[in-house]
């Protein structure tokens, strides 16, 4: 990269694992309520990978990846709440600053409606930003602005679990080590399911209670209530869809919540509706969260001394890589990108 060039992936027509490539353009200016951010990391997220593998269609060009950590290198007119070489992340929600999700906050998407943040240098909203946990690394921050704040919503803002309460998290990805963290320093129950008798023990030593093989233990729902006292969890994360939504739903306790971020499965799951009626499990979809939340996230982990799980990480020109490594599974927490 020379003077006044930055390097960036604009994905193609019809993109691809194996066409992405990084490219080098002018470094934009910011306008009016605008910052110009210089992105040190961003990190993976199976949204991430469906943009860029071409599953959700984009117009050619699209700058994919939702995460992105910097500082901020100029500010445009009117910003008066930053400073330049103030280290902060972007928003997956731009535009949704506080309050409820509505139609005209969600409507921008960082990496698949607008332009992401795989590039050395953004322009975006100056109310999108918010400030880095003190003493975090850029690939650690980058780490919270999806995944770390999908868990936190989820436990807090729509779970509102306390000490005693009990969650079920599946696999070992970076949503369910990040939820098992929280959960840990909130005194809540983890029960973790997961196909790698390696992976469970080494989340055992991470703080989960109760580990289940769901290869060994296909009908690990009836585990999960066995291991509860027969009562159920009170909260359950799905992503598997058709392959794990109605054992999911089986797992939680009488008045139970199952919540949906997204699935890693292209069935559609069947509603096992006697039980979700019959029981009074509240069934709900949820994605990411406002700037707001993830202000109350960084306050949450400074004050705990939560540190993100970060598996390994990659350079820039290496993200069609970077993606296999995450669908071959092999990692445990987050997969980072750094610029």
């Amino acid at each position: 990269m020379t003077d006044g060039t930055r390097r960036i992936i604009r994905l193609a027509a019809k993109p691809t694992l194996d066409n992405v490539t990084v490219t080098e353009e002018p470094i934009p200016t910011p306008g009016p309520g605008e910052v110009l951010l210089r992105i040190r990391a961003s990190s993976l997220n199976y949204h991430d990978y469906l943009v860029v593998a071409g599953y959700i269609p984009q117009p050619a060009g699209r700058v994919p990846m939702s995460d992105g950590a910097g500082e901020i290198a100029a500010l445009g007119e009117g910003v008066t709440s930053w400073a330049v070489g103030d280290r902060v992340m972007g928003a997956f929600f731009p535009n949704w600053t506080d309050g409820a999700p509505t139609d005209a906050n969600n409507a921008a998407i960082s990496g698949e409606t607008i332009d992401g943040f795989a590039a050395t240098h953004v322009v975006v909203p100056a109310h999108s930003l918010c400030r880095m946990p003190k003493g975090w690394s850029f690939a650690e921050a980058a780490t919270l602005p999806c995944t770390g704040l999908t868990a936190w919503r989820a436990l807090r803002v729509e779970g509102r679990l306390e000490a005693g309460a009990t969650v079920l998290l599946p696999g070992s990805g970076g949503l369910s080590v990040f939820m098992l963290q929280i959960a840990k320093a909130l005194g809540i129950g983890k029960i973790l399911i997961s196909s790698s008798d390696e992976k469970l023990a080494r989340l055992k030593a991470m703080g989960a209670d109760v580990l289940i093989n769901y290869r060994s233990d296909p009908e690990w729902a009836a585990t999960v209530r066995d291991r509860t006292g027969g009562r159920g969890v009170d909260l359950a994360l799905d992503i598997g869809g058709q392959s794990t939504f109605a054992r999911s739903v089986a797992a939680c306790r009488m008045g139970g919540h199952l919540i949906v971020v997204g699935t890693t499965s292209n069935g559609v799951p069947e509603l096992p509706l006697r039980d979700v009626v019959m029981r009074h499990i509240r069934v709900g979809g949820m994605a990411v969260g406002s700037v707001a939340q993830l202000a109350d996230l960084v306050a949450f982990v400074e004050a705990r001394s939560i540190r993100p799980a970060i598996d390994r990480t990659f350079p820039l020109a290496h993200l069609g890589d970077a993606f296999r490594y995450q669908l071959s599974g092999g990692h445990l927490g987050k997969i980072a990108v750094e610029l």
